[in-house]
C-alpha cells in the first residue's frame, strides 16, 4: 500500500511539473535537457542537426577551389597544435589568393562533413538582406520593420528598422544567456514555435543607440527575408546565394518543427570549404564571377564599425552589420563567428580566408574577440609568409 502511495505521489508531482511547464510556455525544457545535460554538456553540439527537422539549401554548379602546389607544406606549430586539439578543432582551412594552402580535419570530419554554423548564420542573413535590397524587394535597411512584420509590437518605437536589427541595437528585450535554459537561445533552439517566442518580446529601449548582441534580432531578420521575398528563408538563400557561389554540398538549415521556420540565428549546417565561399564573396565586394550578388556599398557598410555605443560608453568598433570586426598585426579583419569557435575570417590586405570549425572556444572577455581567434589567424599568416 505504501509503495502504491509513493508511486502515486511521484506520478502526481511529475504531472504537476509537466503541466507547469506546459502552461508557462517552457515545454522546450524537455528537449533542452535531453540534448544537453543528459548528454553530459551544458549547451548544443556541432552535429545535433539530426535531432531537428531541416530544410535544404541546394547548391548549383559546383566550382572547385584551386589547390596550391604546396598545400599542407606549412605545419601548425606544436604549441598551437596542442591548443587546436584541446579546443576540439574538427576543421581548419586556409585559402590564400584564392587557393587552398592548408586543409586539415580531425575526429572523422572531412571536406564534405556538415557541422553547425551557430551564429555564423547571422552573416548569411546579412547577405540575404543585401540581395533583397539589390532585387528591389527591400528599399533600404532603414525601412521600419513594421513594413514587413505587422504583428510584431513596435508601438513604443515605430522607427525600429532593419538597420537596428543588423547593428544589434534594436533595444528589444531579448535575453542572451547560453547557460540559462529559460533564456531566448535555449527556447529558440529547442522549442517548437520560434515565431510565437520571438513575437513575445518587445522593444523597451531606444533603438540605434547601444550595441547589445541578441539572437532574436537575427531571427526577426530571417522573418523579414521570408516576408520580403515571398519564399522561405532557406529557399531564398538557395536561389540568390548558394546556387551562385559555386557551393558543392547541400546545407541542412534546422527548423523549429516539421515544415516550420528556419532558426535563422543559427543552425546552418555546412562544411569548411563551402563556408569559405561566404568570406570570398565579401572579399570580392559582393561579386562572384562577374555576378553581383550584393552591392559593393552594402558590403563596405557591413564591415565598417556601426556608429553606436558599446559597453563602458565606448564607440562600437567590433561590429558592423551582422559581421564581427577585428585587427590582427595592423590588418583589418572581418569575420563571422559561432559560439563553439566557428569562424569565417577574412584579412582583405593579405587576400586571406581562414575557416575554423570545432567543439570549443575560449570565452571572450569584455570587448575582445575570443582569445582563440588570433591563434587561427597566427598560424595562417605564418604559413602564407613562408610561401
Amino acid at each position: 500500500m505504501k509503495t502504491v502511495k509513493k508511486l502515486g505521489f511521484i506520478i502526481g508531482i511529475g504531472a504537476l511539473l509537466h503541466f507547469s511547464l506546459l502552461f508557462s510556455g517552457n515545454i522546450h525544457l524537455y528537449n533542452t535537457l535531453e540534448n544537453t545535460i543528459f548528454k553530459g554538456r551544458l549547451g548544443p553540439a556541432i552535429d545535433e542537426y539530426g535531432i531537428f527537422s531541416n530544410r535544404k539549401v541546394i547548391p548549383g554548379n559546383h566550382e572547385a577551389w584551386l589547390v596550391s602546389n604546396s598545400i599542407n607544406s606549412g605545419e601548425i606549430s606544436d604549441e598551437s597544435a596542442s591548443k587546436f586539439d584541446d579546443l576540439g578543432t574538427v576543421a581548419y582551412l586556409v585559402i590564400h589568393k584564392d587557393s587552398i594552402v592548408k586543409e586539415q580535419y580531425w575526429d572523422g570530419y572531412s571536406e564534405n562533413s556538415q557541422s553547425n554554423s551557430f551564429s555564423m548564420a547571422k552573416s548569411i542573413l546579412n547577405i540575404a538582406i543585401g540581395s533583397l535590397i539589390r532585387d528591389g524587394k527591400i528599399k533600404s535597411i532603414d525601412d521600419p520593420i513594421s513594413l514587413y512584420l505587422h504583428e510584431f509590437d513596435v508601438s513604443k518605437f515605430p522607427e525600429l528598422s532593419i538597420r537596428h536589427l543588423l547593428q544589434m541595437s534594436s533595444g528589444i528585450n531579448f535575453d542572451e544567456n547560453y547557460i540559462n535554459p529559460f533564456a531566448y537561445p535555449a527556447k529558440a533552439n529547442y522549442g517548437d514555435d520560434v515565431v510565437k517566442l520571438t513575437y513575445s518580446y518587445t522593444a523597451t529601449e531606444q533603438p540605434g543607440k547601444h550595441f547589445k548582441y541578441r539572437s532574436g534580432n537575427s531571427q526577426l531578420l530571417s522573418f523579414i527575408i521570408a516576408k520580403a521575398s515571398g519564399m522561405e528563408t532557406s529557399e531564398y538563400v538557395t536561389e540568390k546565394i548558394w546556387k551562385r557561389i559555386g557551393a558543392k554540398n547541400e546545407v541542412l538549415w534546422s527548423l523549429d518543427k516539421p515544415g516550420g521556420k528556419e532558426k535563422g540565428f543559427c543552425c546552418f549546417n555546412s562544411n569548411a570549404r563551402d563556408f569559405a565561399r561566404i568570406g570570398k564573396l565579401f572579399l570580392q565586394q559582393g561579386v562572384w564571377n562577374n555576378d553581383t550578388i550584393v552591392d559593393a556599398a552594402f558590403v563596405a557598410e557591413s564591415i565598417a564599425p556601426a556608429p553606436i555605443i558599446d559597453v563602458n560608453d565606448k564607440p562600437c568598433e567590433r561590429y558592423g552589420l551582422h559581421w564581427w570586426l577585428h585587427q590582427y598585426e595592423g590588418n583589418e579583419v572581418f569575420y563571422a563567428r559561432g559560439i563553439l569557435g566557428q569562424y569565417i575570417a577574412v584579412i582583405p590586405a593579405l587576400e586571406l580566408i581562414v575557416v575554423r570549425l570545432g567543439h570549443k572556444r575560449i570565452k571572450p572577455k569584455g570587448l575582445e574577440a575570443p582569445p582563440d581567434f588570433d591563434l587561427y589567424l597566427k598560424e595562417a599568416v605564418k604559413m602564407i609568409n613562408k610561401r
